[in-house]
Protein backbone atom coordinates (compact mmCIF):
# COMPACT_ATOMS: atom_id res chain seq x y z
CA UNK A 1 0.00 0.00 0.00
CA UNK A 2 1.36 3.49 -0.67
CA UNK A 3 2.14 5.46 1.79
CA UNK A 4 -0.94 7.98 2.72
CA UNK A 5 0.00 11.58 1.52
CA UNK A 6 -0.36 14.51 3.61
CA UNK A 7 -3.67 16.46 2.90
CA UNK A 8 -3.52 20.57 2.57
CA UNK A 9 -3.39 23.57 0.90
CA UNK A 10 -1.06 23.14 -2.74
CA UNK A 11 2.15 24.74 -2.47
CA UNK A 12 2.39 28.17 -3.70
CA UNK A 13 5.28 28.77 -5.81
CA UNK A 14 6.87 31.90 -3.89
CA UNK A 15 7.88 34.71 -6.39
CA UNK A 16 11.80 35.65 -6.07
CA UNK A 17 12.15 38.82 -3.52
CA UNK A 18 12.38 42.11 -5.67
CA UNK A 19 16.36 42.91 -6.92
CA UNK A 20 17.51 46.68 -7.55
CA UNK A 21 18.82 45.44 -11.42
CA UNK A 22 15.46 43.86 -12.35
CA UNK A 23 13.99 44.84 -15.43
CA UNK A 24 9.94 44.79 -16.00
CA UNK A 25 10.44 43.65 -19.68
CA UNK A 26 12.84 41.13 -20.75
CA UNK A 27 15.97 42.88 -22.13
CA UNK A 28 18.87 42.69 -24.85
CA UNK A 29 22.22 40.61 -24.22
CA UNK A 30 23.96 42.69 -21.51
CA UNK A 31 27.41 43.98 -23.23
CA UNK A 32 30.43 45.19 -21.56
CA UNK A 33 28.96 47.75 -19.39
CA UNK A 34 27.27 47.03 -15.98
CA UNK A 35 23.48 47.22 -15.22
CA UNK A 36 23.25 50.38 -13.97
CA UNK A 37 25.72 51.90 -16.63
CA UNK A 38 23.26 50.95 -19.23
CA UNK A 39 20.81 52.97 -17.45
CA UNK A 40 22.30 55.62 -17.43
CA UNK A 41 23.54 55.68 -20.87
CA UNK A 42 19.62 55.42 -22.06
CA UNK A 43 18.61 58.16 -20.59
CA UNK A 44 21.65 59.88 -22.03
CA UNK A 45 20.77 59.89 -25.58
CA UNK A 46 17.28 60.25 -25.66
CA UNK A 47 15.81 63.00 -27.39
CA UNK A 48 13.40 64.17 -24.11
CA UNK A 49 17.61 65.11 -22.73
CA UNK A 50 18.63 66.19 -25.99
CA UNK A 51 16.09 68.97 -26.05
CA UNK A 52 16.76 70.46 -22.36
CA UNK A 53 19.34 72.24 -24.26
CA UNK A 54 16.21 74.35 -25.76
CA UNK A 55 14.55 74.75 -22.73
CA UNK A 56 14.74 77.56 -19.88
CA UNK A 57 16.18 76.80 -16.72
CA UNK A 58 14.81 80.50 -15.38
CA UNK A 59 15.61 82.95 -17.72
CA UNK A 60 16.75 81.96 -21.61
CA UNK A 61 19.79 82.85 -22.68
CA UNK A 62 18.33 84.81 -25.74
CA UNK A 63 18.10 87.38 -23.03
CA UNK A 64 21.89 88.29 -23.93
CA UNK A 65 23.62 86.31 -21.20
CA UNK A 66 25.20 82.98 -20.43
CA UNK A 67 22.61 81.64 -18.49
CA UNK A 68 22.11 77.60 -17.79
CA UNK A 69 19.48 75.80 -19.41
CA UNK A 70 17.75 72.55 -18.14
CA UNK A 71 20.41 70.35 -20.11
CA UNK A 72 23.61 72.06 -18.76
CA UNK A 73 21.95 72.34 -14.86
CA UNK A 74 20.93 68.04 -15.44
CA UNK A 75 24.86 67.75 -16.85
CA UNK A 76 26.08 69.25 -13.61
CA UNK A 77 23.26 67.82 -10.72
CA UNK A 78 24.78 64.69 -12.49
CA UNK A 79 28.34 65.41 -11.17
CA UNK A 80 27.56 66.59 -8.08
CA UNK A 81 25.43 63.48 -7.21
CA UNK A 82 28.05 61.08 -8.58
CA UNK A 83 30.39 62.82 -6.43
CA UNK A 84 28.36 62.60 -3.27
CA UNK A 85 27.35 59.06 -4.27
CA UNK A 86 31.24 58.01 -4.29
CA UNK A 87 32.22 59.90 -1.55
CA UNK A 88 29.62 58.15 0.73
CA UNK A 89 30.52 54.87 -1.07
CA UNK A 90 34.11 55.25 0.39
CA UNK A 91 32.97 56.00 3.73
CA UNK A 92 30.78 52.98 3.52
CA UNK A 93 33.79 50.95 2.38
CA UNK A 94 35.80 52.23 5.20
CA UNK A 95 33.78 51.53 7.90
CA UNK A 96 32.86 48.46 6.94
CA UNK A 97 29.24 49.16 7.25
CA UNK A 98 27.61 48.33 3.53
CA UNK A 99 24.89 46.05 4.98
CA UNK A 100 21.44 47.49 3.83
CA UNK A 101 22.59 50.76 2.56
CA UNK A 102 22.33 50.71 -1.17
CA UNK A 103 24.23 53.66 -2.93
CA UNK A 104 25.19 53.12 -6.73
CA UNK A 105 26.76 56.24 -8.25
CA UNK A 106 25.59 54.89 -11.51
CA UNK A 107 21.84 55.14 -10.39
CA UNK A 108 22.71 58.32 -8.48
CA UNK A 109 24.05 59.98 -12.01
CA UNK A 110 21.54 58.12 -13.93
CA UNK A 111 18.54 59.66 -11.80
CA UNK A 112 20.14 63.30 -11.79
CA UNK A 113 20.57 62.97 -15.72
CA UNK A 114 16.58 62.00 -15.95
CA UNK A 115 15.45 64.44 -12.76
CA UNK A 116 14.38 67.10 -15.59
CA UNK A 117 13.39 65.75 -18.80
CA UNK A 118 9.52 66.06 -17.98
CA UNK A 119 9.57 69.64 -17.69
CA UNK A 120 7.92 71.27 -20.79
CA UNK A 121 8.98 74.46 -22.82
CA UNK A 122 9.13 77.46 -20.82
CA UNK A 123 9.40 75.34 -16.88
CA UNK A 124 7.09 76.11 -14.18
CA UNK A 125 5.33 78.00 -15.52
CA UNK A 126 3.82 75.92 -18.30
CA UNK A 127 3.91 73.12 -15.87
CA UNK A 128 1.15 75.17 -14.01
CA UNK A 129 -1.11 75.82 -17.45
CA UNK A 130 -0.79 72.22 -18.35
CA UNK A 131 -1.80 71.48 -14.91
CA UNK A 132 -5.06 73.65 -15.12
CA UNK A 133 -5.74 72.39 -18.76
CA UNK A 134 -5.33 68.83 -17.56
CA UNK A 135 -7.85 69.13 -14.91
CA UNK A 136 -10.19 70.57 -17.03
CA UNK A 137 -10.07 68.20 -19.62
CA UNK A 138 -10.79 65.76 -16.78
CA UNK A 139 -7.55 64.49 -15.70
CA UNK A 140 -7.90 64.58 -12.01
CA UNK A 141 -4.24 63.90 -11.50
CA UNK A 142 -3.35 66.95 -13.83
CA UNK A 143 0.01 67.72 -15.02
CA UNK A 144 3.59 67.83 -12.66
CA UNK A 145 6.98 67.76 -14.27
CA UNK A 146 8.25 64.95 -12.10
CA UNK A 147 5.36 62.77 -12.71
CA UNK A 148 6.36 63.20 -16.20
CA UNK A 149 9.85 62.83 -16.06
CA UNK A 150 8.58 58.96 -14.86
CA UNK A 151 5.69 58.84 -17.63
CA UNK A 152 9.08 59.83 -20.10
CA UNK A 153 11.11 56.70 -19.18
CA UNK A 154 8.87 53.73 -18.34
CA UNK A 155 5.98 55.08 -21.77
CA UNK A 156 7.33 57.73 -24.02
CA UNK A 157 10.81 57.47 -24.67
CA UNK A 158 12.07 55.18 -27.36
CA UNK A 159 15.15 53.23 -26.76
CA UNK A 160 15.39 49.91 -28.04
CA UNK A 161 12.49 48.51 -27.13
CA UNK A 162 8.75 49.43 -27.34
CA UNK A 163 8.28 50.19 -23.47
CA UNK A 164 9.94 53.38 -22.87
CA UNK A 165 13.69 52.77 -21.48
CA UNK A 166 13.06 49.83 -19.33
CA UNK A 167 15.30 50.64 -16.50
CA UNK A 168 16.28 48.81 -13.58
CA UNK A 169 13.93 49.49 -10.42
CA UNK A 170 16.70 50.75 -8.65
CA UNK A 171 16.92 53.74 -11.44
CA UNK A 172 13.29 53.90 -11.61
CA UNK A 173 12.75 53.65 -7.94
CA UNK A 174 15.70 56.58 -7.87
CA UNK A 175 14.01 59.24 -10.21
CA UNK A 176 10.96 59.50 -7.82
CA UNK A 177 11.82 62.40 -6.31
CA UNK A 178 8.22 62.49 -4.92
CA UNK A 179 7.40 58.88 -4.48
CA UNK A 180 3.92 58.90 -4.42
CA UNK A 181 0.61 59.58 -6.52
CA UNK A 182 -1.37 62.84 -6.89
CA UNK A 183 -3.54 63.08 -3.36
CA UNK A 184 -1.61 60.64 -1.86
CA UNK A 185 1.39 62.57 0.53
CA UNK A 186 -1.10 65.54 2.15
CA UNK A 187 1.96 67.20 3.15
CA UNK A 188 2.88 68.03 -0.20
CA UNK A 189 -0.38 68.37 -2.46
CA UNK A 190 1.00 70.28 -5.18
CA UNK A 191 4.34 67.39 -5.45
CA UNK A 192 3.74 63.93 -6.77
CA UNK A 193 6.05 61.36 -9.08
CA UNK A 194 3.40 59.65 -11.11
CA UNK A 195 0.48 59.71 -13.11
CA UNK A 196 -3.04 57.40 -12.60
CA UNK A 197 -1.75 56.10 -16.06
CA UNK A 198 1.48 54.36 -15.05
CA UNK A 199 0.53 52.96 -11.81
CA UNK A 200 1.87 49.71 -12.95
CA UNK A 201 5.48 50.49 -13.34
CA UNK A 202 5.39 53.05 -10.12
CA UNK A 203 4.28 50.23 -7.91
CA UNK A 204 6.85 47.39 -9.38
CA UNK A 205 9.47 49.87 -9.43
CA UNK A 206 8.94 50.48 -5.22
CA UNK A 207 8.12 47.28 -4.16
CA UNK A 208 11.87 46.89 -3.10
CA UNK A 209 10.57 49.70 -0.90
CA UNK A 210 11.56 52.05 1.50
CA UNK A 211 8.38 52.98 3.06
CA UNK A 212 5.44 54.72 1.69
CA UNK A 213 6.25 58.00 0.66
CA UNK A 214 9.69 57.92 1.59
CA UNK A 215 12.31 59.03 -1.00
CA UNK A 216 15.17 55.94 -1.16
CA UNK A 217 18.85 57.31 -0.61
CA UNK A 218 19.29 57.48 -4.37
CA UNK A 219 16.56 59.88 -4.44
CA UNK A 220 17.52 61.72 -1.69
CA UNK A 221 20.65 62.46 -3.17
CA UNK A 222 19.70 63.16 -6.43
CA UNK A 223 17.31 66.06 -4.41
CA UNK A 224 19.95 67.31 -3.16
CA UNK A 225 22.53 67.33 -5.72
CA UNK A 226 19.03 69.27 -7.70
CA UNK A 227 18.94 71.67 -4.72
CA UNK A 228 22.85 71.89 -4.93
CA UNK A 229 22.99 72.75 -7.83
CA UNK A 230 19.84 75.35 -9.00
CA UNK A 231 20.94 77.24 -5.58
CA UNK A 232 24.68 77.80 -6.36
CA UNK A 233 24.25 78.57 -10.11
CA UNK A 234 21.11 80.48 -10.55
CA UNK A 235 22.51 82.76 -7.75
CA UNK A 236 25.90 83.17 -9.80
CA UNK A 237 24.14 83.45 -13.20
CA UNK A 238 22.19 86.70 -11.97
CA UNK A 239 24.82 88.37 -10.01
CA UNK A 240 27.04 88.16 -13.35
CA UNK A 241 23.71 89.54 -14.95
CA UNK A 242 23.45 92.26 -12.50
CA UNK A 243 20.17 91.11 -11.60
CA UNK A 244 21.04 89.35 -7.48
CA UNK A 245 22.78 92.39 -5.69
CA UNK A 246 24.91 89.58 -4.16
CA UNK A 247 27.62 92.22 -2.87
CA UNK A 248 25.49 94.37 -1.56
CA UNK A 249 23.66 91.51 -0.06
CA UNK A 250 27.42 90.96 1.88
CA UNK A 251 28.10 94.42 3.01
CA UNK A 252 24.62 96.46 2.92
CA UNK A 253 22.49 95.38 6.15
CA UNK A 254 19.57 97.40 4.70
CA UNK A 255 19.53 95.77 1.49
CA UNK A 256 19.56 91.97 3.27
CA UNK A 257 16.71 93.24 5.87
CA UNK A 258 14.63 94.05 2.63
CA UNK A 259 14.98 90.53 1.13
CA UNK A 260 14.54 88.54 4.22
CA UNK A 261 11.16 90.77 4.73
CA UNK A 262 9.99 89.67 0.98
CA UNK A 263 11.30 86.01 1.69
CA UNK A 264 9.09 85.72 4.80
CA UNK A 265 6.14 87.65 4.26
CA UNK A 266 6.33 85.00 0.88
CA UNK A 267 6.67 82.43 2.27
CA UNK A 268 5.78 82.48 6.53
CA UNK A 269 3.74 79.55 6.63
CA UNK A 270 5.90 77.88 4.14
CA UNK A 271 9.66 77.69 5.88
CA UNK A 272 11.13 74.46 6.40
CA UNK A 273 9.44 72.23 9.20
CA UNK A 274 12.71 72.15 11.61
CA UNK A 275 13.64 75.71 10.94
CA UNK A 276 12.09 78.96 11.84
CA UNK A 277 12.98 82.62 10.95
CA UNK A 278 15.45 83.44 13.01
CA UNK A 279 17.52 79.96 12.38
CA UNK A 280 17.35 80.94 8.58
CA UNK A 281 18.39 84.30 9.32
CA UNK A 282 21.33 83.53 11.23
CA UNK A 283 22.43 80.99 8.88
CA UNK A 284 22.00 83.40 5.82
CA UNK A 285 24.11 85.74 7.68
CA UNK A 286 26.96 83.44 8.58
CA UNK A 287 27.14 82.41 5.05
CA UNK A 288 27.48 86.19 3.60
CA UNK A 289 29.73 87.05 5.76
CA UNK A 290 31.97 84.73 4.71
CA UNK A 291 31.54 85.25 0.95
CA UNK A 292 34.45 87.07 -1.26
CA UNK A 293 32.23 89.14 -3.08
CA UNK A 294 31.90 93.14 -2.76
CA UNK A 295 31.10 94.74 -5.29
CA UNK A 296 29.39 94.65 -8.66
CA UNK A 297 30.49 91.76 -11.05
CA UNK A 298 32.90 92.88 -13.87
CA UNK A 299 34.03 90.55 -16.52
CA UNK A 300 37.95 90.71 -15.71
CA UNK A 301 39.90 87.67 -15.49
CA UNK A 302 40.76 88.56 -11.55
CA UNK A 303 37.24 88.86 -10.59
CA UNK A 304 35.81 85.46 -12.57
CA UNK A 305 38.51 83.45 -10.85
CA UNK A 306 37.76 84.72 -7.48
CA UNK A 307 34.13 84.05 -8.20
CA UNK A 308 34.29 80.51 -9.37
CA UNK A 309 36.24 80.15 -6.18
CA UNK A 310 33.35 81.17 -4.00
CA UNK A 311 31.08 79.09 -6.06
CA UNK A 312 33.54 76.37 -6.00
CA UNK A 313 33.90 76.36 -2.16
CA UNK A 314 30.21 76.58 -1.69
CA UNK A 315 29.39 73.14 -4.12
CA UNK A 316 32.19 71.54 -1.71
CA UNK A 317 30.70 72.68 1.52
CA UNK A 318 27.75 71.42 0.50
CA UNK A 319 28.71 68.02 -1.15
CA UNK A 320 30.50 67.50 1.95
CA UNK A 321 27.30 67.85 4.47
CA UNK A 322 26.29 65.13 3.20
CA UNK A 323 27.35 62.35 6.10
CA UNK A 324 26.48 59.21 7.74
CA UNK A 325 25.22 58.63 10.71
CA UNK A 326 26.91 55.63 12.00
CA UNK A 327 25.21 55.12 15.62
CA UNK A 328 22.40 53.24 13.47
CA UNK A 329 22.64 50.05 11.35
CA UNK A 330 22.97 50.22 8.40
CA UNK A 331 24.21 53.81 8.53
CA UNK A 332 21.51 56.53 7.76
CA UNK A 333 22.35 59.34 5.19
CA UNK A 334 22.38 62.55 7.35
CA UNK A 335 22.67 66.63 6.26
CA UNK A 336 23.75 69.71 8.19
CA UNK A 337 20.97 71.49 9.15
CA UNK A 338 22.97 74.77 8.69
CA UNK A 339 23.83 73.99 5.05
CA UNK A 340 20.11 72.99 4.58
CA UNK A 341 19.26 76.40 5.45
CA UNK A 342 21.56 78.20 3.46
CA UNK A 343 20.62 76.25 0.16
CA UNK A 344 16.79 77.09 0.97
CA UNK A 345 17.83 81.42 1.35
CA UNK A 346 20.34 81.10 -1.40
CA UNK A 347 16.64 79.52 -3.47
CA UNK A 348 14.66 82.33 -2.80
CA UNK A 349 17.04 84.95 -3.92
CA UNK A 350 16.10 83.72 -7.20
CA UNK A 351 12.51 83.98 -6.38
CA UNK A 352 12.72 87.52 -4.76
CA UNK A 353 14.93 88.99 -7.26
CA UNK A 354 14.13 87.43 -10.11
CA UNK A 355 10.88 85.11 -10.68
CA UNK A 356 9.20 88.16 -8.97
CA UNK A 357 10.24 90.74 -11.25
CA UNK A 358 7.68 92.40 -13.13
CA UNK A 359 9.05 91.96 -16.34
CA UNK A 360 9.59 87.98 -16.29
CA UNK A 361 6.10 87.98 -15.10
CA UNK A 362 4.72 89.62 -18.29
CA UNK A 363 6.83 87.54 -20.42
CA UNK A 364 5.25 84.64 -19.08
CA UNK A 365 2.00 85.50 -19.43
CA UNK A 366 2.45 85.39 -23.12
CA UNK A 367 3.92 81.93 -22.52
CA UNK A 368 0.77 80.81 -20.68
CA UNK A 369 -1.65 82.20 -23.77
CA UNK A 370 0.96 79.98 -26.17
CA UNK A 371 0.93 76.91 -24.30
CA UNK A 372 -2.96 76.63 -23.77
CA UNK A 373 -3.68 78.49 -27.45
CA UNK A 374 -1.79 74.95 -28.45
CA UNK A 375 -3.82 72.60 -26.72
CA UNK A 376 -6.76 74.06 -27.48
CA UNK A 377 -6.16 73.83 -31.60
CA UNK A 378 -4.92 70.55 -31.44
CA UNK A 379 -8.07 69.57 -28.34
CA UNK A 380 -10.54 71.10 -31.04
CA UNK A 381 -9.25 69.12 -33.89
CA UNK A 382 -9.24 66.06 -32.39
CA UNK A 383 -12.65 66.00 -31.25
CA UNK A 384 -14.55 67.23 -35.13
CA UNK A 385 -15.96 64.91 -36.76
CA UNK A 386 -13.91 66.36 -40.06
CA UNK A 387 -10.94 65.72 -39.07
CA UNK A 388 -7.84 66.13 -40.95
CA UNK A 389 -5.43 63.62 -39.53
CA UNK A 390 -2.83 65.61 -41.06
CA UNK A 391 -3.27 68.47 -39.02
CA UNK A 392 -1.46 66.52 -36.04
CA UNK A 393 2.57 66.42 -36.14
CA UNK A 394 3.38 63.04 -37.04
CA UNK A 395 4.66 62.43 -33.75
CA UNK A 396 1.56 63.76 -31.95
CA UNK A 397 -0.88 61.27 -34.53
CA UNK A 398 1.18 58.06 -32.93
CA UNK A 399 -0.08 59.35 -29.59
CA UNK A 400 -3.82 59.96 -30.35
CA UNK A 401 -6.35 57.44 -29.55
CA UNK A 402 -9.04 56.74 -31.69
CA UNK A 403 -10.06 60.41 -33.18
CA UNK A 404 -12.97 61.88 -33.50
CA UNK A 405 -12.93 61.67 -29.76
CA UNK A 406 -16.26 61.07 -28.73
CA UNK A 407 -16.91 59.74 -25.57
CA UNK A 408 -15.74 61.27 -22.00
CA UNK A 409 -12.87 58.16 -21.73
CA UNK A 410 -11.36 59.34 -25.23
CA UNK A 411 -11.28 62.71 -24.87
CA UNK A 412 -9.32 62.07 -21.67
CA UNK A 413 -6.90 60.04 -23.69
CA UNK A 414 -6.67 62.59 -26.40
CA UNK A 415 -5.92 65.49 -23.88
CA UNK A 416 -3.41 63.19 -22.32
CA UNK A 417 -1.20 62.50 -25.65
CA UNK A 418 -1.82 66.51 -26.38
CA UNK A 419 -0.26 67.42 -23.19
CA UNK A 420 2.85 64.89 -23.41
CA UNK A 421 3.06 66.05 -27.14
CA UNK A 422 3.36 69.99 -25.94
CA UNK A 423 5.50 69.06 -22.92
CA UNK A 424 7.92 67.06 -25.76
CA UNK A 425 8.63 70.57 -27.13
CA UNK A 426 11.86 73.00 -27.11
CA UNK A 427 10.76 76.47 -26.70
CA UNK A 428 11.68 77.23 -30.26
CA UNK A 429 9.30 74.46 -31.15
CA UNK A 430 6.44 75.35 -29.26
CA UNK A 431 6.75 79.08 -30.66
CA UNK A 432 7.04 78.04 -34.14
CA UNK A 433 3.82 75.64 -34.41
CA UNK A 434 1.46 78.15 -32.04
CA UNK A 435 2.65 81.38 -34.82
CA UNK A 436 1.85 78.91 -37.99
CA UNK A 437 -1.11 77.32 -36.40
CA UNK A 438 -2.67 81.08 -35.71
CA UNK A 439 -0.83 82.39 -38.81
CA UNK A 440 1.37 85.12 -36.96
CA UNK A 441 4.26 83.53 -39.41
CA UNK A 442 3.98 80.72 -41.70
CA UNK A 443 7.19 79.77 -42.60
CA UNK A 444 8.27 76.73 -44.97
CA UNK A 445 5.48 74.31 -45.96
CA UNK A 446 8.62 71.37 -46.05
CA UNK A 447 9.67 72.20 -42.41
CA UNK A 448 5.80 71.86 -40.65
CA UNK A 449 6.41 68.85 -38.53
CA UNK A 450 7.90 69.15 -35.08
CA UNK A 451 10.14 65.94 -34.86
Amino acid sequence: MCPSRRRGKPRVKKSPPPQREDRFHPDKVPDNRLTFQRDRDRILYTTSFRRLARVTQVVSSDEGHVFHNRLTHSLQVAQVGRRIAEKLQREVQRLNAASGLNIDPDVVEAACIAHDIGHPPFGHIAERELDAIARLRGLSDGFEGNAQSFRIVTRLAMGSTQYGLNLTRATLNAILKYPWRYGQNPAKPDKWGCYEDDEEMFAWAREAGPAKNTQCDEARLMDWSDDVTYSVHDVDDFYRAGVIPLDRLVVDSEERERFYKGVFARRKDKLPKDMDELFLRGAFDSLMSVLNVREPYTPTRDFRVRLRRVTSTLIRDFVNAVQLDTSVIPPRIVIENRRRAEIFMLKQLTWHYVIKNPALATQQHGQRVIIRQLFNAFYKAGTRTDLNIDFFPISLQELLPAVPAKTSSARKKLARAIIDFIASLTEEQAIATHHRIYGFKLGSSLVFQVR
